[in-house]
């Protein structure tokens, strides 16, 4: 075998979706794996529908999954151009030969014609395809149509008996009755030639030796197969990976949540866990180890343990397994993540002093083993650095609005106020003494402190809590907390 070389190649009339991700990501470990070379291809022939804006939300989302490809739009390389619209007459240039070799012809069939033919075929309980009847045109009729304004279309040949044998390395040997295939368009009305015909030109022409994609191309194979075959062109191997479905096991869309790479990168997932999670959808190497890194997932993908079944999209398996790598994180490392959230929140200068840094870091070590998305940390690190407090109204009303719950409050606070540091080995004793003088579980003490300095019921170790807000802003709240709840008490009388 030669050089491994294999290709993304993305319509850009989105932005780069799960599927694709997760095709692309093949590819790439598939490419690293074997030494070859990742192209990136644009298939930008549907005019209509590409834009710019799509390009560039693909070209973002595959470098935010750390997806580097050799060849492409941005760099080049020596088999470009790497936008399908600027080979337009490396296309023209096949398709004449197929028609100077016998294998594609024009075709002059109208709409209405092509409608009339679907409905006899559909009433005979036939396939509705192509009846060929322009295969055997001749010159002087073809003119004639040219003459009478209509414009001419290029259909393939296929061959009409026999099969197209398809050696997929995922799915074995996929045969293909050549009578079940019509003379395909490879050349339309507008100018452009179809995805089927485009495609084989290009890859042949990059040197694509393994063409990784979704099981969903694996009709058009036999086609590509045919057109291969009439250019001279040496076939590449194949491999059909499964398609991802919803956890309702329709194919995955947008009901089913996001489905966007940036998209799932701005809620807060880790560029580790999705490149970790799309590399399970349809592969596994020991169904004991879910966790890879990226060397993990080049030294160990292989396509013979790609699986023919669909692959169901878990996003609840990916908070999981998002959490895990925000846990396992260096500190340090995730400070510099969190950074420009709380920046952009007004939590941190732009240039905070090295004691802003410090606190700011040992805030985010206790919220740390909680968080399951970057985004997380923006509301659970509010309370530390916000003047006013933003009170869960449900939890204010079981947790403060107790005549206990203001008698705990009002005892502590006066503890508080007298203390001679704040911190853990003082406020430890304070807290003890409260329990056993109201005689109830130590969490009866905890939780209406936590409510009244945090606004909810959850958050991490209280002591900690309390000493990174500080002993003023603590005080002022327990003592707000102890006004507000006996507001509400003169309000019930």
């Amino acid at each position: 075998m030669g050089q491994v070389r294999v290709r993304f190649a993305p319509s850009p009339t989105g932005y780069l979706h799960v599927g694709g991700a997760r095709t692309a990501l093949f590819n790439y470990l598939f490419a690293q794996q074997n030494k070859g070379k990742f192209v990136l291809r644009i298939e930008d022939t549907d005019l209509a529908r590409s834009t710019e804006q799509s390009v560039d939300g693909i070209l973002e989302g595959m470098t935010f999954l750390g997806l580097e490809w050799d060849e492409g739009p941005t760099q080049g390389g020596e088999h470009g151009p790497y936008f399908q619209s600027q080979r337009l007459d490396l296309y023209q240039q096949h398709a004449d030969q197929l028609v100077a070799s016998g294998r594609a012809y024009h075709c002059f069939c109208t709409p209405e014609e092509l409608d009339e033919m679907r409905k006899i075929a559909t009433s005979k309980k036939q396939d509705p395809k192509y009846d060929g009847r322009c295969r055997h045109l001749t010159e002087e009729k073809r003119q004639a149509h040219l003459q009478a304004g209509r414009k001419g279309i290029l259909r393939f040949k296929t061959h009409s008996d026999g099969a197209t044998v398809v050696n997929d390395l995922i799915r074995g040997k996929v045969t293909f009755e050549n009578k079940q295939l019509d003379d395909f368009v490879i050349w339309k009305s507008d100018g452009m030639p179809t995805y089927n015909f485009a495609v084989v030109v290009d890859d042949a022409l990059m040197q694509i030796s393994h063409i990784i994609r979704g099981e969903d191309h694996l009709s058009n194979t036999p086609k590509q197969i045919q057109i291969y075959k009439a250019l001279g062109f040496q076939v590449p191997e194949f491999a059909h990976i499964p398609m991802i479905l919803g956890p309702d096991k329709s194919r995955l869309s947008k009901r089913h949540g996001a489905t966007s790479v940036t998209q799932f990168r701005d809620e807060g997932y880790l560029r580790q866990a999705m490149v970790n999670y799309l590399a399970l959808l349809g592969w596994s190497y020991d169904d004991a180890q879910t966790l890879f890194t990226y060397d993990d997932l080049v030294e160990k993908f292989s396509l013979s343990k790609v699986s023919k079944n669909p692959a169901v999209f878990d996003i609840k398996k990916l908070q999981w397994m998002n959490g895990v790598y925000i846990r396992e994180m260096d500190l340090d490392h995730l400070y510099q993540i969190v950074l420009p959230l709380w920046q952009n929140a007004g939590f941190l200068a732009a240039d905070p002093k090295e004691s802003e840094v410090n606190r700011a870091k040992l805030i985010l070590g206790e919220l740390q083993s909680r968080g399951k998305l970057l985004t997380e940390f923006e509301e659970s690190a509010y309370y530390f650095y916000k003047d006013q407090l933003e009170y869960n109204e449900k939890v204010v009303r079981k947790v403060l609005y107790k005549e206990q719950a203001i008698e705990i409050l009002t005892l502590l606070l006066s503890q508080m106020l007298k203390v001679d540091d704040f911190t853990q080995t003082d406020l430890e004793p304070i807290f003890t003494e409260a329990q056993q003088k109201f005689e109830c579980k130590l969490g009866d003490i905890i939780q209406p402190i936590r409510v009244a300095v945090t606004g909810t019921n959850v958050s991490p170790g209280i002591y900690e809590v309390l000493m990174l807000i500080g002993r003023a802003k603590s005080c002022q709240r327990i003592k707000d907390a102890v006004e507000m709840a006996k507001a509400h008490f003169n309000e019930v009388k």
